[in-house]
């Protein structure tokens, strides 16, 4: 079954640092783990959250905002999308992901549709 593991509230180092340097280590680690075990399908990170526009459709109108609809300290910063036998298995995996350390990963399963 397919997991989505979502990203929330991680700081972003400086471009440049020490510290972006050792936390894109990190990730390219965990990365190169996932794929070694086979069960890596995806991820992207995200660009920071006020690059967002938020659409919502209320009445037939389109009503289009710049920025995050929600204003909450945990904003969404990239996700991981892995194959795994159970929830067991993606929740280690969520574990063992580096920005679990500082942030908080949600884990959810991808609802699976047949096709035609």
């Amino acid at each position: 079954m397919r997991y989505m593991l979502l990203i929330y509230g991680c700081e972003r180092p400086e471009p440049g640092t020490y510290a972006q340097v050792d936390k894109i280590a990190a990730v390219e680690a965990f990365t190169a783990g996932l794929r070694a075990d086979g069960v890596f399908v995806a991820a992207d990170p995200l660009h920071t959250v006020e690059t967002a526009t938020t659409v919502r459709v209320r009445e037939g109108e389109a009503l289009i905002t710049d920025g995050p609809f929600a204003e909450t300290a945990e904003q969404l910063g990239g996700y991981f999308v892995l194959d795994c036998p159970g929830l067991d298995e993606a929740l280690a995996y969520a574990a063992q992901c580096p920005m679990a350390a500082e942030g908080a990963i949600e884990v959810r399963p991808i609802y699976e549709r047949s096709a035609g």
